[in-house]
């Protein structure tokens, strides 16, 4: 039995995430892979629940006045939950849509945090080593203009946790600029981050252009 590839997609918040994980699924199993895929939060989960009662501010407390590592720790609580029963070798490749990385950029750069260190380091120890969740072989970073992501989140329709409104992190422009440049940032320190260029002339490419990116950088830094 082989060792399960481990394939995260991250982007600010309506970067196309979701739609680009499907587009990556489809193709595998064309190929013959068997490929399983999980999203993160679990809304439907104890611990999902409670970051997204968080991310919308229900019980009183929003996600962006918790401090950085308290919010962290629910979101690895999370993944920790999810993982409890999973065996690597099951599949070729696991998909997943949000992972680490989103964590240690979501929690470094809210208003609360800005004079605060840097939580990367905290997450990685936190989640890859205490928790012991399968570490990733490449992070699938999905570059997008703020102002075009903004547009697609209420594109998106109906959510479990906000119905049809954005939440507390989605609202704030100002934090999702912020949250793109730690991306590079990061990009930067973190030999496997791929960073995909979805725009173009001030444009977002098409669904197809970017599947076609993702895939050709996944197959030429022989992720697959």
């Amino acid at each position: 039995m082989g060792r399960t590839a481990v394939i995260a997609f991250e982007g600010i918040d309506g970067s196309g995430k979701t739609v680009q994980m499907h587009h990556l699924e489809r193709s595998l199993k064309k190929r013959g892979m068997l490929v399983d895929s999980m999203s993160f939060p679990m809304y439907g989960t104890f611990f999902g629940r409670e970051v997204g009662n968080y991310l919308t501010g229900h019980d009183g407390v929003a996600a962006c006045d918790v401090d950085g590592k308290s919010m962290a720790l629910w979101f690895a609580l999370d993944r920790f939950e999810a993982f409890q029963n999973y065996r690597d070798g099951e599949a070729d490749v696991l998909l997943i849509n949000r992972y680490v990385l989103s964590n240690a950029v979501y929690q470094s750069i809210r208003d609360c945090d800005l004079d605060k260190p840097d939580i990367l380091d905290f997450v990685l120890e936190l989640e890859y080593n205490h928790f012991g969740i399968p570490i990733v072989d490449a992070h699938v970073y999905l570059d997008v203009d703020v102002e075009d992501a903004g547009e697609n989140v209420y594109r998106k329709g109906y959510r479990e946790y906000t119905g049809l409104e954005k939440d507390v992190y989605e609202a704030q422009s100002s934090l999702q600029r912020r949250a793109r440049a730690k991306y590079l940032e990061y990009a930067k320190l973190l030999n496997n981050v791929h960073v995909i260029p979805c725009m173009q002339d001030g444009r977002m490419k098409s669904e197809q252009e970017i599947a076609m990116l993702v895939e050709e950088d996944l197959i030429r830094t022989g992720i697959l």
